[in-house]
């Protein structure tokens, strides 16, 4: 398998590639990650089964459209496949450090920066894709509020009954949408699935993403899930808000919006993630 990774690579590059060094390191929480080098280069390969392709193909599709913003750094992707029984993806390797309130408030305006790329197409994007290891549906929708309805939440309601989640007050939050997301939304170019586990530093003191969940949709999404597992430091608020301000009415559709990811947490891990789904569609609801 290996002899075919490094094969693929030396074609896509143009230079020999024969990997000396393999070392695991985190690949999130459905893949394998590795260090593999050369002893000059290094690349991240993320491995899984050979039926998640598709996946590793939206996400290097998906890096592809973001650095073509000139935007904010995200990795490189070299190549990805399928060898043997695994499907891969070779990505640039980024030495990660440690960031300052500087380097929080240029991510926030790179962030922004990205975020003004946008699509005559309307919302969704050219493939679906996934959210953790959850399909996304990203089918061009020329309405947000159709969208949102359609391919996100009713979407994670539906898989979230076959796991025998509850939520009493589905229907009522559904038919309450149009007015809660009464605002004009042009489409943006998202991550889609900004927590701080998928943001950092290079060494060199640069902002990155990485492990994107992209589509064109309403840029409070990823400004929202910032905010949802501890949030993001005030210098990455202050920095975004400078070059692309947040519309009023944000802090009312924040919750809407990081519904979508509580409930795709509990389609992924269970648990009381159906619990917090509930009380998030109440506070929604007051």
């Amino acid at each position: 398998m290996w002899t075919q990774i490094d094969n693929h690579i030396s074609q896509v590059t143009g230079e020999k590639f024969q990997s000396q060094q393999r070392r695991s390191v985190g690949g999130g929480c459905i893949n394998q990650g590795y260090a593999v080098s050369n002893g000059d280069i290094t690349y991240f390969v993320k491995q899984n089964l050979a039926s998640q392709a598709a996946m590793f193909e939206a996400e290097a599709l998906g890096l592809k459209e973001m650095l073509a913003t000139g935007s904010i750094r995200v990795p490189k992707p070299i190549c990805w496949g399928v060898a043997e029984n695994s499907s891969y993806i070779v990505l640039e390797w980024l030495e990660l450090g440690n960031g300052n309130s500087n380097l929080w408030e240029a991510m926030g305006r790179k962030l922004a920066t990205m975020h003004q790329a946008s699509s005559s197409q309307g919302f969704g994007w050219k493939m679906n894709n996934t959210i953790g290891s959850t399909p996304q549906i990203n089918t061009w929708t020329e309405d947000w509020i159709e969208f949102y309805i359609k391919h996100r939440l009713s979407y994670q309601f539906q898989l979230a009954r076959r796991r025998g989640g509850s939520f009493p007050q589905q229907e009522k939050l559904l038919a309450a949408i149009p007015e809660l997301l009464a605002h004009q939304v042009q489409p943006s170019l998202v991550h889609g699935d900004l927590w701080g586990g998928n943001a950092g530093c290079t060494a060199s003191g640069e902002p990155v993403i990485f492990d994107p969940a992209t589509y064109f949709g309403d840029r409070e999404v990823d400004i929202a899930m910032t905010e949802l597992f501890g949030g993001f430091p005030a210098a990455f608020y202050k920095g975004y808000n400078e070059v692309f301000p947040l519309d009023a009415g944000y802090e009312q559709r924040k919750t809407l919006y990081n519904l979508y990811h509580i409930l795709n947490h509990f389609n992924l891990f269970g648990g009381s993630y159906a619990s917090q789904a509930n009380r998030m569609i109440e506070q929604i609801l007051r």
